[in-house]
């Protein structure tokens, strides 16, 4: 049975990722400081193979002798996956905080795995980016298009803009840096991946969620409170907040900016079992990956689905659209066929599975509260 370090455990994606791997038969060690959602508890908390440390990765002194307790536990893969995260309104209220925090999670981490590397029986990193490190796509379409607008050739001379779409994991040394501070950020966490296999010979293997859905994402501690319409926002995610406005009986419906916004909603299960296969792959080591289902769609169409499945037709779908985030990327379309080739990789569970166990959930959790 081998063992793995799962840094951030009591997360969103952490607690899939521990569900994934304790049901694939490995020995499970959780770090977290529940700085997200404070003191939850988790259905697998009591698992005979799992172990919960209460531990912050942001304190050095923290820190000290963390690589002996790796050795010790006999950890073998490290997914390192603790970091401030939160919904769109998030990057705005710690543009600073998401850089500086995460960063010395992340240098710690490091530091950590690389004397583990040298002691043994470390095999392995697995570093949990984000689709955020695509985020100059946007960017990289816009200047084509400006290009395109002022040459006397006409656009025919210059590359396509859907082109930059689905981004391949190669585009992350061709396109714009992120503007974000946490795309930034997550792109440098790829970097450290890449600095300390070059230095240290410590292999890694990079993943890039894209739009994790599914339940357990409860409101973050220090979420800043945005007011779509008469709601608040539900933690600035997109899914969770248009269940949550439409079961409180919002109409018109209130979502941000024009709804022509793209993303690829992938559920936690999928996302965590790609994670897995990446670890495993002796062909994703020092490699990077997008782990996304293919399926495209705009935020007005996850809310008409929502709409539906709540109202189920009582109700005419109507909208009203309120100003953006700044950051609010428009579209963020992955190309999955890398994983698939390496180790078999494919999302399996449809947006409409989602958005049902979705809405389910949070009608129980409404009428649990209001008993």
């Amino acid at each position: 049975m081998k063992t793995v370090l799962v840094t951030g455990s009591q997360g969103f994606i952490g607690g899939y990722l521990c569900r994934e791997l304790l049901s694939n038969g490995y020995r499970v060690i959780g770090l977290d400081n529940y700085s997200k959602y404070g003191r939850v508890k988790r259905d697998y908390d009591t698992h005979k193979n799992f172990k919960l440390r209460d531990f912050d990765l942001a304190e050095r002194w923290a820190m000290e002798g963390l690589d002996n307790k790796l050795a010790a536990w006999k950890v073998d893969y490290i997914i390192a996956g603790a970091a401030m995260i939160g919904g769109i309104s998030y990057f705005h209220k710690y543009a600073y905080d998401l850089l500086a925090t995460n960063e010395r999670i992340t240098a710690n981490t490091f530091d950590a795995a690389i004397k583990a590397f040298e002691r043994g029986p470390l095999e392995r990193i697995v570093s949990i980016s984000s689709s955020m490190v695509y985020e100059g796509a946007d960017t990289e379409r816009d200047k084509i298009d400006d290009m395109a607008s002022v040459s006397c050739c006409g656009p025919g001379n210059f590359r396509d803009p859907e082109s930059v779409w689905p981004s391949q994991e190669s585009d992350v040394g061709i396109l714009p840096s992120p503007n974000s501070t946490y795309g930034f950020q997550k792109l440098a966490t790829e970097y450290f991946c890449k600095g300390a296999q070059e230095q240290y010979g410590l292999p890694y293997t990079i993943v890039r969620p894209f739009n994790c859905v599914g339940i357990g994402e409860d409101k973050a501690l220090g979420e800043e409170t945005v007011y779509s319409g008469n709601v608040k926002l539900q933690m600035s995610h997109v899914l969770p907040d248009i269940v949550n406005k439409i079961l409180r009986g919002q109409d018109p419906l209130h979502i941000l900016g024009d709804g022509n916004q793209i993303r690829c909603y992938t559920h936690g299960k999928d996302i965590a079992r790609g994670i897995r296969l990446a670890m495993e792959s002796e062909d994703a080591i020092n490699e990077d990956f997008n782990i996304s289902t293919s399926r495209e769609t705009t935020v007005l169409e996850l809310a008409e689905i929502v709409w539906n499945r709540i109202h189920t037709g009582r109700k005419p779908f109507r909208v009203v659209n309120d100003t953006p985030f700044t950051y609010d990327v428009q579209k963020r379309v992955p190309d999955v066929k890398k994983a698939f080739d390496k180790f078999g990789f494919t999302a399996g569970i449809s947006l409409e599975e989602s958005v049902d166990e979705v809405v389910t959930h949070m009608e129980a959790q409404r009428e649990s509260n209001s008993a």
